[in-house]
């Protein structure tokens, strides 16, 4: 199919998983916390909003050739995550954040939300950070509010591409059954093995398929 339709179709079938993963953390998220990051929440429908509304206006042409690059980003990303979270656990904020600070995190929260409209992938970590940046340290909180900003800024993605009759709902329906016993299954055998073995395989699985896109694209010259 069409990567535009490919990327509205995915986002539309892992969102129920995305949502039933904020339900597992609602002991994590009380009305202090959430009321301490209504900014992030607001920014981030309006910020996902202009993301989706920008992925279908941009041509098929141009979308294919940011494709590797975008694979690439949220693979890099995922490499990096033990040393930013790392960094996190070594900078957070006594206190609270003061006022500029809740500004810049509330700006590069536009900049996540416009991301996670658009393509998405590996924006997790990102949140992370930010989240830090707030002062939070439990990490399951944090990891609550991450998911939570996720299904938020992709409920409007999935509003606007059903709208904008971009999702191809055979395969759409598929992926959610399979995304879900997937999702259950991985994660029970996840725990069985080695935290280290897994992270090698999805990182060797995202350069595996970064490096074929940017051959179909750049050498092979179509998607």
């Amino acid at each position: 199919m069409p990567s535009i339709n490919a990327n509205a179709t995915n986002t539309v079938a892992l969102w129920p998983g995305t949502l039933a993963s904020t339900g597992a953390y609602r002991k994590a998220l009380n009305g202090d916390l959430l009321k301490r990051i209504l900014p992030l929440i607001v920014i981030t429908f309006l910020g996902s909003t202009f993301g989706s509304a920008l992925l279908l206006k941009t041509r098929q042409s141009t979308f294919d050739k940011l494709v590797p690059w975008l694979l690439l980003s949220a693979t890099i990303l995922f490499t990096m995550g033990g040393r930013i979270t790392a960094w996190i656990n070594r900078h957070h904020t006594e206190g609270g954040p003061s006022l500029g600070r809740v500004i810049g995190i509330t700006v590069l929260q536009l900049c996540v939300a416009i991301y996670i409209g658009y393509f998405g992938a590996g924006v997790g970590i990102v949140m992370l950070a930010l989240l830090s940046m707030m002062g939070l340290e439990n990490i399951h909180s944090m990891n609550g509010l991450k998911t939570l900003l996720a299904t938020c800024g992709n409920a409007m993605a999935v509003i606007i591409f059903i709208f904008a009759h971009a999702v191809i709902w055979p395969q759409a329906i598929l992926m959610v059954f399979g995304g879900a016993l997937g999702g259950y299954t991985g994660a029970w055998y996840a725990q069985k093995l080695d935290p280290r073995t897994v992270r090698y395989v999805v990182i060797t699985i995202g350069y595996s398929m970064t490096t074929y896109f940017f051959w179909r694209v750049y050498v092979h010259g179509r998607m």
